[in-house]
């Protein structure tokens, strides 16, 4: 049986999550949300879904969130591949599986999720202004051929998870992550994926503006 974890960072997602994890766990038994100060009721929808449950007592952000569920992944000594998912229900569970193959089958010690790769995802032209240009200053400034830096859907081998290392609590942390894959240097690949986009997932989502703010500190810092 496959020894892959799926980390779900989760923050008031309580009409949602618990179908994610239905969905996730046909496939991939193991999943552990990180629940990060949720006022809702979520920790208790996930667990009753088959979720492990790590709380944090306050607020810190979907950066710190990765990083405990990344610790969390790694106790596990038959650890073989870490996906990352949203508990918004934006990702496929498909586009996961496929991913964590290439990990498993050795193929990469990484798998970033693209959504340019193909033509599933519907993105309004502002943002796909916005996720372009994050990809430029990624590129120019990791040396990392992405077409998608800022996607949360990825497959990571435990060699790779054991030296990241997130320090960037809030959005920025997806910038940090790929300036410390640049570093550490695996052998990285990027997989066609589809983000649905659900009036939910929109109301909850990163708003345009915070997109601008996150590149211009990028650009700037």
């Amino acid at each position: 049986m496959s020894r892959t974890w799926i980390v779900i960072p989760m923050y008031n997602e309580a009409s949602v999550v618990g179908g994610v994890i239905d969905g996730l766990r046909k496939d991939f038994p193991n999943v552990v949300c990180v629940d990060d100060g949720s006022s809702d009721g979520s920790q208790e929808v996930a667990r009753q879904a088959g979720a492990v449950v790590v709380q944090h007592p306050v607020n810190l952000g979907q950066g710190a969130a990765l990083q405990t569920g990344f610790e969390y992944a790694l106790q596990d000594p038959e650890l073989d591949c870490i996906v990352t998912f949203d508990a918004d229900g934006q990702h496929r569970v498909e586009d996961a599986k496929a991913m964590a193959d290439r990990v498993r089958n050795g193929e990469a010690d990484l798998v970033l999720g693209s959504r340019f790769l193909d033509g599933r995802t519907k993105l309004s032209p502002a943002k796909r202004l916005v996720l372009r240009t994050a990809a430029i200053q990624s590129r120019l400034a990791t040396g990392m051929a992405l077409t998608d830096a800022h996607n949360g859907l990825r497959a990571i081998g435990p060699e790779v998870a054991r030296k990241i290392h997130l320090t960037q609590n809030r959005m920025a942390h997806a910038s940090e992550l790929i300036h410390q894959v640049s570093e550490i240097k695996p052998h990285w690949v990027e997989h066609p994926v589809e983000i649905i986009y659900t009036d939910y997932s929109k109301a909850k989502g990163q708003s345009l503006l915070n997109s601008v703010n996150i590149i211009a500190d990028l650009l700037f810092r």
